[in-house]
């Protein structure tokens, strides 16, 4: 049965313990003993269980946990381990962002060294 915004504001650990509630589809909202709400997405490739980390409640809601769960079906469905995928995606973001005219002249000053 599906959750709802209600069931996922009021949620608690329970008795101190770390618990789950879920959603469909994989789909399931972490309550450790810390009392964040954490976003989890779980999958299988090739055999093996893996899950998906898809952000902290109230930052990402109900709504757009389902949207993102959605598309990591959707990349599953195409062949795709979605772990991965944002994996290569942070790594191209550091990239990008560290090819700037100041990281490439720091770079060649210290060849130069």
């Amino acid at each position: 049965m599906a959750l709802s915004d209600i069931e996922v504001r009021a949620a608690k650990p329970k008795n101190g313990k770390a618990s789950m509630l879920f959603d469909e589809h994989g789909l399931f909202l972490s309550l450790p003993p810390t009392g964040a709400k954490l976003w989890r997405f779980r999958y299988k490739v090739a055999g093996k269980e893996k899950l998906l980390a898809l952000g902290a409640y109230p930052t990402v809601s109900l709504k757009e946990a389902r949207a993102r769960r959605d598309d990591a079906r959707r990349l599953l469905s195409e062949g795709t381990d979605p772990g991965a995928d944002k994996k290569r995606k942070a790594i191209a973001a550091k990239i990008s962002a560290a090819n700037t005219f100041r990281a490439l002249a720091d770079e060649f000053i210290d060849k130069l060294e």
